[in-house]
């Protein structure tokens, strides 16, 4: 938005403000949507002696002998990971959903794959059935899939371009105090016991409902009525709550400009997104990027923290506490190294808390670099036609690489030890190398000035008028 200097030269652009519609959005949305991805990370990390116990009695009840260790270890690992697993499948709806509903619509749809599961969960121990919470992770992991993505995507279309990297962090922010929630809740004397943790499971369905009854108040993105459904009309009286004043001429010809390209180009699958040479090095930096992300091991801390722990040595009673701690603290720093052999632990006494301060700092690197950028850059790389199938690949990439980090990190941690990071720390360093090099700063840019510092490292030639943009194979 731009207004005349008082002289009558340049106009002098108005930078964007948090007005309360704004505000209010960008909290129901990542509280509604966000927090419960952060919650169901880290819910079954403290009642987990409590919930193997569930399962082996279950078991026993069934065929009078109660689970080997070793199919024990297996199946929790799958009640864990198949979280991320719905994760993936989510990931692979992003496109299709928000394209046919809309971004706002794709989240109010996508509360349904937390209530239900929510129920499933709460039962699961009357119904003396511990398939029922593994399929339930599933679902649950499908919302999250969603609103991992979807959150981003929205808030990124809402923001004006000086907001857009402060909002996007918001999501994040909510996830790690989801993560926090949940820890806090598993302490023994509140919920983490042999008697709360069906209902702990369940909760997970409270923030859903309050999305559900108050996000229909706010507005749809204002970059998909105009671009993708062409109610110009609709999108202005958005950007005008949005934004707090009533000229919005400006953003809406930035769009118009995009929207006209659009229709050159057509709506991109993620097939032909693929095949897209002016969009190679985007595409490539976010699967980098989002494998980065996962592959650094931090879930398996969020997953496995009681087991960490212990195996560091921490009294088993100071385990939850320090959990929380974990939790409490997770900002930013580097990267720790924790492959310190075990009978050190075992023999120096204060070795414990060194390990727990490298956890800790591990944790806090992670938030504020790795952990929120990928879904800030992957909006601001693709424009609108893109995006979709943008958001779809990389949200794969994500669950998939936390699939695999939740799935084979116990038998990792039986295997090696604390060996297990030294893995993680090689993969944090390759991608710290890889964007040093290649991601460029996209701060306060519009879409179409980050669309055209890309166009140089894909060797095509990008030229930007008033009536449409043009790329050419340079």
């Amino acid at each position: 938005m731009a207004k005349e200097n008082e002289d009558g030269g340049k106009p002098v652009e108005r930078r964007g403000r948090l007005t309360v519609v704004l505000a209010l959005a960008t909290l129901i949305s990542a509280f509604g949507s966000s927090f419960q991805y952060g919650y169901n990370v880290a819910v079954v990390n403290s009642p987990s002696v409590f919930m193997k116990q569930f399962y082996n009695t279950t078991y026993m009840g069934r065929y009078g002998r109660p689970m080997e260790d070793s199919f024990l270890t297996l199946l929790w690992s799958f009640s864990v990971s198949m979280y991320p697993l719905g994760g993936f499948f989510g990931s692979l709806m992003v496109a299709p959903l928000v394209n046919k509903l809309g971004r706002k619509g794709t989240l109010l749809f996508n509360n349904i794959f937390s209530i239900v599961p929510a129920v499933m969960m709460g039962v699961s121990e009357i119904a003396k059935s511990y398939e029922i919470i593994i399929v339930a992770r599933v679902i649950v992991g499908i919302c999250a899939g969603l609103s991992s993505n979807v959150v981003p995507m929205y808030l990124g279309e809402l923001s004006p371009k000086n907001l857009r990297g402060a909002l996007g962090v918001v999501p994040q922010l909510f996830i790690t105090v989801g993560i926090l929630s949940a820890q806090v809740l598993g302490i023994r004397n509140i919920l983490g016991n042999s008697t709360g943790w069906p209902l702990m499971l369940g909760l997970t369905g409270i923030p859903a409902v309050i999305e559900l009854v108050l996000l229909p108040f706010f507005p749809e993105s204002p970059r998909y009525m105009l671009i993708q459904k062409g109610d110009e009309k609709t999108a202005k009286k958005a950007l005008q709550r949005l934004r707090g004043w009533e000229n919005v001429e400006e953003e809406l010809e930035e769009m118009r400009l995009e929207e006209q390209s659009e229709r050159a180009e057509g709506r991109l699958s993620v097939l032909s997104l693929l095949s897209q040479r002016s969009l190679r090095w985007q595409l490539v930096s976010i699967i980098i990027m989002n494998m980065g992300q996962q592959l650094s091991g931090v879930n398996a801390i969020y997953y496995y923290a009681d087991s960490i722990y212990a195996t560091a040595g921490v009294k088993e009673n100071d385990i939850q506490y320090v959990t929380v701690g974990t939790g409490a603290v997770n900002v930013f720093m580097t990267i720790a190294a924790v492959g310190i052999p075990k009978f050190v632990f075992t023999s120096v006494t204060w070795m414990p808390y060194i390990s727990i301060a490298c956890v800790i700092i591990y944790v806090i690197g992670h938030a504020i670099g790795p952990s929120p950028i990928p879904y800030v850059v992957t909006t601001e790389m693709f424009r609108q036609s893109a995006r979709p199938a943008a958001f779809m690949v990389a949200g794969s990439v994500h669950w998939l690489s936390n699939f695999t980090v939740g799935l084979i990190f116990p038998f990792l941690e039986t295997g090696l030890g604390p060996y297990s990071f030294i893995i993680f720390s090689v993969i944090c360093l390759v991608t710290l190398v890889y964007i040093w090099l290649v991601v460029p700063e996209t701060k306060s840019k519009t879409f179409l000035e980050i669309c055209q510092m890309f166009a140089k490292r894909n060797k095509v030639e990008l030229k930007l008028d008033h009536q449409l943009i043009v790329i050419a194979v340079a």
